[in-house]
């Protein structure tokens, strides 16, 4: 056994006696030595030894269920508790459990919030965005712009008229309607891949 063992091991009694004093419920030895491990280094062995010692001593209760002892604080050490006392403290736990749920409600709030807020822009990257778009904008007017400025337009009633006056002529004609416009020179949109937008 190494020396801080041995001397969490000597402190053992000390430890286990306040831990179950604080903690006023019944607990295993592996319960004991669950909890206290990592904090004191308690092997469970020595968590054994301590607990039987204080219950021979008189310090602590031991109760065998089943084949497992369980090992809780004396209750004679803690003064008697009058009804209206136990009452006071139970209204007293339930505006305590009121209030953990107004805390938790709130902040659950905050963390939607922030949530919000992190993933908005910031006003840095806002003007930018702002700014990409005017640039946008601005192409698209110059396009707009020089699509009115064009003179060689067809309007949707010139093409109707067109595309009447051709299934006119193609009721006699004898090749294929891609022929006659190759033929003819005439040029569509579905040539140039072109959709025009619907207005």
């Amino acid at each position: 056994m190494s020396k801080s063992r041995a001397e969490a091991a000597a402190g053992a009694p000390g430890i286990l006696l306040r831990y179950l004093q604080e903690q006023n419920r019944p607990y295993s030895a592996q319960d004991v030595f669950g909890n206290l491990q990592r904090e004191h280094g308690l092997g469970k062995a020595a968590v054994v030894k301590a607990l039987e010692q204080l219950a021979q001593q008189g310090k602590i209760k031991e109760k065998m269920y089943g084949k497992q002892k369980i090992y809780f604080a004396n209750q004679d050490q803690f003064d008697m508790v009058s009804d209206a006392d136990l009452q006071g403290l139970d209204a007293k736990i339930v505006a305590l459990a009121a209030k953990v749920q107004s805390l938790q409600q709130s902040c659950r709030h905050m963390e939607a919030e922030l949530k919000e807020l992190s993933s908005a822009l910031t006003t840095p990257e806002m003007q930018k965005e702002i700014q990409e778009l005017k640039k946008e904008c601005a192409g698209y007017t110059e396009r707009l712009k020089n699509i009115k400025a064009a003179t060689n337009h067809v309007t949707p009633e010139e093409k109707e008229q067109a595309t009447e006056l051709c299934d006119a002529i193609l009721e006699g004609y004898a090749k294929s309607k891609k022929q006659f416009f190759e033929e003819v020179g005439i040029e569509t949109d579905e040539d140039y891949n072109v959709t025009l937008p619907d207005l």
